[in-house]
């Protein structure tokens, strides 16, 4: 069908087929439309994870941290609790390999044995460093990027440091 007619040069896919009917069809700028379909689909949190480099910082926080103006924020907050840290660290680790983690020693002392335990789990294999809130905040400006989530846990912010 390509080459002119009433399809406009469109092939037999672009026209949906023996129909006829033209079927949306959109190009980027690479000339073929494409989407994401797994894994993380907010842009903004794939070009911030796009530029962590080895031993850059990268805050994961909960909804009550405080807001720095230095540091791009992604804030995915949507109701109380939507998405929790552990829930975006899932999402995150997939392609993010850390040397080591930091978080508030406050974490393990206002914190059930529960919430402990499911946060052990989410990280796994990765060495965990416990430091005071207070001295936790003072890494903040080096950070590349902050991901805000909607977790009402306490003390549930967490700094991945990249390998």
């Amino acid at each position: 069908m390509a080459g002119g007619g009433s399809d406009g040069g469109k092939t037999r896919a672009e026209t949906g087929g023996e129909s006829g009917v033209l079927l949306p069809h959109r190009t980027s700028a690479y000339g073929s439309a494409f989407m994401l379909r797994t894994g993380i689909l907010n842009p903004s949190l794939l070009a911030l994870l796009a530029r962590v480099r080895h031993t850059n910082m990268l805050v994961i926080a909960d909804r009550g941290f405080p807001f720095w103006p230095q540091i791009e924020t992604v804030d995915l907050s949507l109701v109380d609790g939507v998405p929790t840290v552990v829930q975006v660290l899932a999402a995150v680790r997939k392609n993010f390999v850390a040397e080591k983690v930091l978080m508030a020693e406050e974490f393990f002392t206002a914190n059930s044995a529960a919430m402990r335990r499911s946060f052990a789990a989410a990280l796994a294999g990765w060495t965990v460093e416990r430091t005071p809130h207070v001295d936790f905040k003072l890494h903040i400006p080096r950070a590349v990027g902050l991901i805000r989530t909607g977790d009402t846990v306490q003390y549930a912010n967490m700094i991945l440091i990249s390998g």
